[in-house]
């Protein structure tokens, strides 16, 4: 090899890499401030549901596994439900997903999750499946609960955890709860203060991808 190609072979090979990451970087889904990702999931009794047909309104999404401790305190406690109550009151749609797999923690089918909410006393709209877990690991949730909140022009404008308590205690131990505080803004009409927080809970049990 002559040394005169030695430069030019360096200047290929950074290029390259250059080129290899910017392939192998991946652009995320969801951002605050743009356009919540659209999806389609059948509901609990078998109708199907589009994110865009609630445009008008304010969703909220919750990630939803029922045998998840974090989850339980939430509910046990009560905290889930009021806030649930409190805003659908208000106008709010506010969609469980359910992520688990089958054959994974807190995974619910037709025949199951009639009985779970019931017991749960769940106020929330409605309960979607997503056990293939594409609409998780499109909108990138991480735990349950993972909130997501989303205006009434279909913009993301929160996504993080439910509250700055990142115990099993169901908020106990709270001084903010990040979606009533979200909530709140929107329907004041002034802008998040907290837009992002880091989710807590129980890891998403989402179904093994294929090898």
């Amino acid at each position: 090899m002559k040394f005169s190609s030695v430069p030019k072979l360096i200047i290929a090979l950074f290029a390259l890499a250059a080129l290899s990451y910017a392939f192998s970087f991946k652009i995320s889904a969801v951002e605050i401030g743009k356009p919540a990702p659209d999806f389609k999931l059948m509901d609990y009794q078998g109708k199907m549901h589009q994110l865009s047909d609630f445009k008008g309104k304010i969703v909220v999404l919750e990630w939803y596994n029922p045998e998840c401790p974090f989850v339980v305190g939430h509910y046990k406690t009560g905290n889930m439900q009021k806030l649930q109550q409190t805003y659908t009151e208000k106008g709010v749609s506010w969609l469980l997903i359910n992520s688990s797999a089958q054959g994974k923690q807190g995974h619910l089918t037709k025949e199951t999750a009639p009985g779970v909410l019931k017991e749960n006393q769940v106020k929330a709209t409605n309960l979607l499946f997503d056990h293939d877990g594409t609409v998780g690991r499109l909108y990138e949730a991480k735990t349950t609960p993972h909130m997501y909140i989303i205006d009434k022009n279909g913009i993301l404008v929160y996504n993080g955890a439910i509250d700055d308590d990142n115990s099993t205690k169901g908020g106990a131990n709270a001084k903010v709860n990040y979606v009533a505080k979200a909530l709140d803004e929107l329907l004041a009409g002034k802008p998040i203060s907290t837009p992002t927080t880091k989710p807590y809970g129980c890891s998403v049990k989402y179904a093994d991808k294929a090898q």
